[in-house]
């Protein structure tokens, strides 16, 4: 147990040497003067959205700090994995990925992946995480979170919860939530976001759970949707009134979407180092912060180590729940 653990803290940035017959042609290209060429960052999600558009921000921000030009290409498909893999099987030592952590801790626990999470990548550096709201329309007449739980137990099954999709962070919320509660919520499952908010907006379903973006906000804005909980460590600057899943005694729920710079493997321990210093020193701009803060995202700045950990923590914790709740994707 302890060899298999310790490997898998190497893999994760936490200890690099036993890759060391894979990194050596890498950091003897990489020595002294990295990045030596363009340095090309892999969004595994479609162009403008929140993932890309940080991406794009992040990316004009580490130009000068690199001194190369910084590309940004978008590889999206199957839940980010597509992209991933891409970025697990780069070689030129200077290609990354910029994503949420679901495409390691939890894609591979619903379906088949072409990469080993905890093996093929250095996480470099944690970004932001953005929470998630759990929203009523107007179809529900309840007044708050836990008038939703009570009329759930009440007459089971006529509360209904959607998502994006069958495995999604969305889908684990609501499984934990069940559990938890013992309420009969009714999971509806959506195949992505645009139809999930338009039929949000119509009164589809009483409740869903999303991340914050545009069409959102603005339903809030105008009325039509209510956030009666939200998720993260602490309540949201822009919503203090509304209180978290765990104050509200969901704590397992209480997930948010984690993002960060991820590296191959192979990538060169002093190319790992730089770039964390790099991109923590632009996170620490304020005016990148507050482009962040704009949607309700949360500067999360630390060390490779400190990331690695949190990968490693959730990857367990997330085989835990969907072997518990026997989660599959569709």
């Amino acid at each position: 147990m302890t060899t298999r653990r310790t490997s898998r803290r190497q893999a994760l940035g936490l200890g690099l040497g036993s890759l060391a017959a894979a990194v050596l042609p890498l950091a003897t290209r990489a020595q002294g003067q990295w990045p030596t060429r363009p340095v090309k960052i892999i969004v595994p999600y479609p162009a403008g959205g929140v993932n890309d558009v940080v991406t794009r921000m992040l990316a004009e921000h580490l130009r000068p700090l690199l001194g190369q030009p910084v590309v940004v290409d978008n590889r999206a498909g199957a839940g980010g994995t597509i992209g991933m893999d891409a970025v697990a099987k780069a070689d030129d030592g200077h290609t990354l990925a910029f994503a949420a952590i679901s495409p390691l801790t939890l894609n591979p626990h619903i379906m088949k992946v072409q990469y080993d999470p905890l093996k093929d990548f250095v996480p470099v550096a944690s970004v932001m995480y953005s929470p998630v709201y759990v929203l009523a329309t107007t179809r529900f007449k309840g007044r708050s979170f836990n008038d939703a739980i009570t009329m759930a137990k009440a007459e089971p099954g006529k509360v209904s919860i959607a998502s994006s999709g069958f495995g999604t962070l969305g889908h684990i919320m609501i499984e934990q939530i069940r559990r938890k509660s013992g309420a009969d919520l009714t999971h509806v499952p959506y195949k992505g976001g645009p139809q999930l908010v338009t039929d949000a907006a119509g009164g589809q379903f009483d409740l869903f759970v999303a991340n914050p973006f545009a069409a959102v906000n603005s339903l809030i804005d105008e009325g039509k949707l209510r956030v009666l909980a939200v998720t993260g460590p602490r309540r949201l600057p822009n919503m203090p009134q509304v209180a978290t899943l765990a104050e509200l005694g969901y704590p397992e729920a209480n997930l948010t979407s984690l993002f960060g710079f991820y590296a191959p493997a192979a990538m060169p321990p002093e190319a790992v180092r730089r770039l964390n210093a790099d991109i923590n020193k632009v996170l620490a701009d304020e005016e990148v912060q507050k482009q962040l803060r704009k949607l309700d995202n949360v500067v999360s700045p630390g060390t490779p180590q400190q990331f690695a950990a949190v990968i490693e923590r959730e990857h367990a914790a997330n085989a835990r729940i969907v072997k518990e709740a026997n989660i599959k994707a569709e």
